[in-house]
């Protein structure tokens, strides 16, 4: 790992051990196939019971629901390593994980717990997250899904927008408003009646991820795959948090990755008999990618640490996503300019990651929502527009 300041002396010997396996397992499975699958726009589905058997799946979730267990450091690391080799990578993992996984946990009965976390633990159920709407975005209490009551079913009619893992969803998390306008989230079988997920194509950013567009017709189903502890905004806000939390430590693993590509690059290529890593702009350059790097692990760890110990807010988390996704994609845009032509082919992982990135710096809030999270929590105002 790309470790300027030894931060890892701060890990434990277990975090280290899985770091490395993850490493390893994703240098030799994935890493060989994942520029092929990008140009393609695939996700490589017989990949996630492999996923599920390295304990990539809802990582940090209890053990007695069949998930690993792992603390939050270790499973910040995992994210940092599927992001690595691609961020579609690790938003299959964020999803299943934090968005789905992590709802059902904290907040749905014992029954939905047992017949879903280990199932989905072992990538044999795949879930995505319905929550984001055309007109929504940023706005997610405006939701124009709704849940109407008939008896022992909810009749559900809405569209999701921008859902990751979609199509290839057994189940997705579907949030709509009940007659009371409270926000309630509905396990969904896929296969309902009713039920469609419309891939989205056309796509050049996280093109090995699947994006879909969700659409809800008079689908029914029973009282009881409604998530019986969640109510309210604060329910679906509360899952985005530990996805965003997972990002701060993903977006690190592209920033090593463009870095290093930019580093083998420089010392590659010459001009006028030199190799232009001995240039001072493009050291600045280097300079600028580690340096973010390293104030990112920092962060990120401090952030774990705090999520063990319970003292993390939602804020804290906006910060850490910030900061790192944005230093990420900054580094992927300098890494491009270090390779000049070379960086916009696949021949490297520069142009991918950068293009991805646009997406990352979006999704879970753009840096300007978190802006005004952050500063809302330093003034206690809400910022005028």
């Amino acid at each position: 790992m790309l470790d300027y300041y030894d931060v890892a002396e701060l890990f434990e010997s277990e975090e280290r051990q899985i770091q490395r396996s993850a490493r390893d397992y994703l240098d030799n499975e994935l890493m060989p196939n994942i520029a092929d699958w990008w140009e393609s726009g695939e996700f490589p589905t017989d990949i996630i019971p492999n996923l599920g058997e390295m304990g990539f799946l809802g990582a940090n979730l209890p053990q007695e629901y069949g998930c690993p267990g792992v603390g939050n450091v270790a499973y910040g690391l995992i994210m940092y390593e599927l992001e690595r080799i691609d961020s579609g990578l690790r938003s299959f993992a964020s999803v299943q994980g934090a968005l789905v996984m992590y709802p059902i946990s904290r907040y749905g009965s014992e029954e939905q717990k047992h017949k879903y976390l280990p199932q989905m633990a072992a990538g044999n159920i795949v879930g995505c997250f319905g929550l984001t709407e055309h007109d929504g975005g940023s706005d997610p209490g405006a939701m124009k899904t709704t849940a109407v009551r008939d008896g022992e079913t909810y009749i559900l009619n809405g569209t999701k927008m921008w859902i990751t893992n979609g199509n290839i969803a057994d189940i997705a998390l579907v949030w709509a408003k009940d007659s009371e306008g409270d926000i309630r989230g509905f396990l969904v079988p896929t296969n309902a009646n009713g039920f469609k997920a419309n891939k989205i194509d056309k796509k050049m950013s996280m093109r090995a991820s699947v994006t879909s567009e969700l659409v809800l017709e008079d689908v029914a189903v029973p009282a009881t795959s409604m998530l019986p502890d969640a109510k309210g905004l604060s329910a679906p806000l509360s899952c985005l948090t530990q996805a965003r939390y997972g990002i701060a430590w993903g977006a690190l693993g592209a920033l090593e990755s463009v870095y290093n590509d930019a580093l083998r690059f420089s010392k590659s290529r010459s001009t006028f008999g030199r190799p232009i890593a001995s240039r001072q702009l493009v050291q600045d350059k280097l300079v600028d990618m580690v340096t973010d790097h390293t104030k990112g692990l920092l962060l990120a760890w401090k952030l774990a640490k705090m999520k063990d110990n319970g003292t993390m807010a939602y804020n804290h988390v906006s910060v850490a996503k910030r900061e790192n996704v944005r230093a990420s994609l900054k580094a992927a845009r300098i890494a491009r300019e270090v390779l000049g032509g070379s960086g916009i082919t696949l021949d490297y992982s520069v142009i991918r990651h950068m293009l991805n990135l646009e997406t990352v710096d979006t999704y879970e809030g753009t840096r300007d929502i978190h802006t005004l999270i952050i500063g809302r929590d330093l003034t206690d105002e809400n910022a005028l527009t």
